[in-house]
């Protein structure tokens, strides 16, 4: 698929197309401008704040609020400014969205069950923004008919009409019945580019391991939605023990700092 992206790029057939490297050094190629991806993100982002219930919970999305702020402040880009909301769900679910948008369920907090398990799906989420896999996803869904309808969308031609199409895009499949789930490298991508944002903002990848057995258990056979909409494969913990010993001295050095504890009150 990325080979013929780049070839229809290459014969201009697809105008503003960009050939470039992900954080782990895997080709991409990207068919949408950040402009073009951040109203994406606006948009969806306004969706689900007008679709579903907000939290009322002070301690909770302050607790949320918190994480988000250490995990956001290690990033690259120091002037994109991030909205936190903590939806009352029972989900066991969070995401990231192009433009500087992060959404977390109450109910993941049954099951990341303190700040360093939280950080690890918030840095996982936020990974995928960083790593630009909504604009993969996009991108390689241009070839399809629902591609074109994502493009149009993502465009501006057909207003919020088509909103549950680029929400699939970017991830958020599993709230609008319309799958377009990460691949397992980006999801493999995003666990070690997570992993290591949460260790820069000092929170302790060593929890990571422990978060993804809990989820493991978590609902039954069939798992939390995390789950279904960020697969998880047999190497995902075995892939997180490996990294440990690369990101424990970032998070060693962290620790120096004063870092805010994040707890909830009450």
């Amino acid at each position: 698929m990325n080979k013929l992206l780049l070839s229809l790029c290459i014969s201009g057939l697809l105008v503003g197309c960009v050939s470039t490297k992900s954080p782990t050094g895997r080709s991409q190629t990207l068919l949408f401008s950040d402009a073009q991806m951040q109203q994406m993100g606006a948009q969806s982002f306004a969706a689900m704040k007008k679709d579903q219930k907000i939290s009322q919970n002070k301690s909770k999305t302050a607790y949320v609020n918190c994480i988000a702020k250490r995990i956001t402040a290690v990033l690259p880009d120091q002037g994109q400014q991030w909205e936190v909301v903590l939806f009352e769900s029972d989900q066991v679910n969070a995401f990231a969205l192009p433009g500087g948008h992060i959404g977390v369920y109450t109910g993941l907090l049954n099951v990341a069950v303190n700040q360093d398990q939280l950080a690890t799906v918030m840095g996982h989420e936020v990974a995928h923004v960083l790593a630009q896999h909504g604009n993969e996803q996009v991108s390689r869904s241009q070839l399809t008919g629902i591609g074109m309808q994502v493009a149009d969308a993502a465009l501006g031609a057909s207003g919020v009409a088509n909103k549950d199409l680029y929400m699939a895009g970017l991830g958020l499949g599993s709230q609008v019945g319309i799958i377009l789930p990460f691949g397992r490298s980006q999801e493999s991508e995003a666990d070690m580019v997570g992993l290591e944002l949460m260790a820069k903002a000092g929170f302790n990848p060593q929890e990571s391991v422990t978060l993804w057995q809990n989820m493991a258990k978590a609902g039954g056979s069939q798992g939390p939605e995390l789950l279904s909409t960020h697969p998880s494969h047999s190497h995902r913990i075995e892939d997180l023990q490996a990294a440990q010993m690369q990101v424990m001295p970032l998070y060693t050095q962290a620790r120096k700092q004063s870092l805010t504890e994040c707890k909830i009150n009450g």
